[in-house]
């Protein structure tokens, strides 16, 4: 995922573009952060608030800390 600041109506926006294939990362992805809620279409770029563009970027972050996690655990043993 990619973002770039852009001023638009005295608010902070970002263009992002969430990744897209035909298998896992096909269908649009929700985000709700304090009440305010988006559905986010994948491969194609839209403005968002700065929020949930940090939000989806935490999200990501956690889950190839929880994928490293599983790996790491798996062999083990």
């Amino acid at each position: 995922m990619m973002a770039k600041t852009v001023k638009a109506e005295g608010s902070k926006r970002v263009k992002i573009k969430l990744f897209k294939d035909n298998d896992g990362y096909k269908d649009d992805v929700f985000v709700s952060v304090n009440g305010h809620s988006f559905l986010i279409q994948r491969g194609v770029e839209v403005e968002v608030p700065d929020y949930i563009a940090e939000e989806l970027e935490r999200s990501e972050r956690q889950g190839a800390a929880g994928n490293k996690a599983a790996d790491e655990s798996r062999y083990q043993y």
